[in-house]
């Protein structure tokens, strides 16, 4: 039984979110990410651990710091039997801190302070201190450096640029004379300040690739027909005399929106009266992240920071809080606001107050995951409820232009292809995606063996 390898999705097995997955060979124990799922709350919302000893686990690498694929990692070291080694790269650790200090911060406005008998908060996965220990348990990994936890299945990997967000990770695992590719989630891609993901040239092709399925058969847009949408709609939004909300997660594809949105403020004066706001009290953290690992940046963010930090910007206004309640909203602006699937938080306040108002608007820039408000208005419905539970008519704009920094079926193809592995798994996307993908797989790559999705 030892000489075959298992491997087991915790979860986004046939979803997204809560990425996790349990690889087992040769006496070794590795985990894979360890995520929540957006759409549900505290212990609903985390990977099935019941199927995993904790204490087994040798080592848990993080391929990045989005909450579908970290935000379980503190309730996993913190709150079982856990005594492995974490590993991920410099800025995964560095956001991970911010990140998950505001998520926490979140979930206790969704609860509102509600308490169990013992005094608790009730389904609470971890408190400040606890995530605050887990973090001084991280181990770091830079692209390319080879770790060896002298295992006797003879255990190695290393890290490579997977594009997605800073700091992001595939993970090449040597093992008992095996080799394990994931990917994480990647993109192909360059944009206005990362470099698309790096194909491992320099290895043999992988006994298994387990790779992300997120946009299935889909093929996206152009960047430049994605840009036109999402900068035309916001100016169409704004100049009928309406407020546009975008929501956003605090870090990662934020950072490219703004980017992208100043410069279009930037070549276009009729709008500069136009106020955008970022709406986050991570935003001068979050710059100060950004700042030190320029150097994973893209050539064209290198080049601008001889000249100055480029995610100083020209046009937007950071707001470290906002109450809703008291801001002047009377007329246009455009803000971004967290959570990004609508859930809580201020981005889902200000999706309240403004939904009715039919010269509003909503642009969703990333993927919508299952189970989550963002998802729902995307078929929109005539009415939503609000987080006070009232039924409102859903009057507003909803516009959906992706920019999530995953492959589309095309890059994803192609890489696989350059790849060439023995294997496949298919991970991170929803059963229909993936079932279409597996049968265009299957079709093109007809010499491959099956290709397996969880």
């Amino acid at each position: 039984m030892e000489d075959i390898m298992t491997i087991t999705p915790l979860g986004a097995g046939q979803e997204v979110g809560r990425s996790c997955h349990l690889l087992t060979f040769r006496s070794t124990t590795i985990l894979l990410d360890c995520g929540i799922h957006p759409g549900y709350d505290g212990m609903a919302g985390l990977p099935f651990f019941d199927r995993v000893d904790p204490e087994q686990v040798d080592v848990l690498l993080i391929t990045h710091f989005h909450l579908d694929h970290a935000a379980s990692l503190p309730y996993f070291t913190e709150r079982t039997g856990f005594k492995g080694r974490v590993f991920m790269t410099h800025p995964t650790k560095a956001v991970i801190r911010l990140l998950l200090g505001d998520y926490l911060k979140l979930m206790g406005m969704k609860r509102g302070g509600v308490k169990s008998e013992d005094g608790q908060d009730s389904d609470v996965l971890y408190t400040e201190a606890e995530l605050q220990s887990c973090v001084d348990k991280i181990e770091l990994i830079d692209y390319h450096q080879t770790i060896d936890l002298n295992l006797p299945s003879g255990l190695k990997f290393h890290a490579l640029n997977a594009g997605h967000v800073l700091g992001a990770a595939m993970f090449f695992i040597e093992i008992g004379g095996r080799s394990v590719l994931y990917t994480g989630d990647y993109s192909m891609e360059e944009d206005r300040h990362l470099m698309a993901a790096e194909l491992p040239r320099y290895h043999a092709s992988p006994d298994v690739l387990i790779v992300e399925s997120t946009y299935g058969v889909q093929v996206h847009a152009s960047r430049a027909e994605r840009e036109a949408r999402f900068t035309g709609t916001i100016e169409r939004i704004v100049t009928g005399g309406g407020r546009c909300l975008i929501p956003v997660f605090a870090l990662g594809r934020a950072q490219e929106l703004l980017l992208i949105l100043d410069e279009y403020w930037q070549e276009h004066p009729n709008l500069q009266s136009v106020p955008i706001y970022y709406a986050s009290k991570m935003a001068s953290r979050a710059l100060r992240v950004y700042q030190t690992y320029a150097n994973m940046m893209n050539a064209r963010i290198r080049s601008q920071m001889d000249l100055g930090n480029p995610f100083h910007f020209s046009h937007i206004r950071n707001l470290k809080s906002i109450d809703v309640n008291n801001f002047d909203d009377r007329g246009p602006s455009v803000v971004f606001a967290s959570p990004g699937m609508l859930q809580s938080g201020v981005s889902r306040q200000l999706f309240d107050r403004w939904a009715g108002d039919p010269k509003n608007g909503v642009m969703l820039a990333g993927y919508a995951v299952e189970h989550t408000l963002a998802k729902e208005i995307m078929s929109q419905p005539k009415e939503v409820v609000t987080m006070e539970g009232r039924r409102q008519p859903l009057n507003c704009l909803v516009d959906y232009v992706s920019f999530s920094a995953h492959v589309d079926f095309v890059q994803n193809r192609d890489f696989i292809s350059s790849v060439n592995p023995r294997n496949i798994i298919l991970v991170h996307g929803a059963k229909e995606e993936m079932g279409r993908l597996k049968g265009a797989l299957m079709l093109h790559y007809n010499k491959l063996p099956e290709v397996c999705f969880g």
